[in-house]
């Protein structure tokens, strides 16, 4: 077995679903792996990694707007503040998704379903860079 990793700089615009799934594919099509396991890790507390539907465009507005109702800004009760409305909010979504993922690699490909994307989802409202960990394990034959 053999392992190769990289980490995946992304630049968010504020809060959305940012597809990783191309950049993933060229990654492992450039390592030549054709069978094995890749893990994703991202390292921060306001943003997650989800698999989602990746053909229709409103799946993703719905699913954000869904993480909106859900755990709401500028709610009285936060204390976490600090950074923001957005502060605690953005660290309770990411606990209600992943911070990590892993996905089978076959015939050099990412296994996904046929309408499967992978995505970083950014909680906070402003840019950020986000750093995603990307280690896969290859069967040597």
């Amino acid at each position: 077995m053999t392992w190769h990793k990289t980490t995946l700089e992304t630049s968010t615009n504020g809060k959305g679903l940012y597809d990783l799934t191309p950049q993933l594919h060229s990654q492992i099509e450039k390592w030549g792996i054709q069978e094995g396991i890749c893990h994703l890790f991202v390292q921060h507390t306001s943003a997650s990694l989800v698999i989602s539907e990746s053909y229709d465009p409103s799946a993703r507005k719905d699913l954000e707007g869904f993480m909106d109702r859900l755990v709401p800004e500028n709610q009285s009760w936060f204390q976490h503040t600090m950074e923001g409305s957005d502060d605690s909010p953005s660290h309770m979504r990411a606990i209600l998704t992943n911070t990590s993922l892993s996905i089978p690699i076959d015939n050099g490909t990412l296994s996904l379903g046929t309408w499967q994307g992978i995505y970083l989802f950014e909680h906070r409202v402003r840019s950020h860079k986000r750093n995603i960990l990307v280690r896969c394990q290859s069967m040597v034959k």
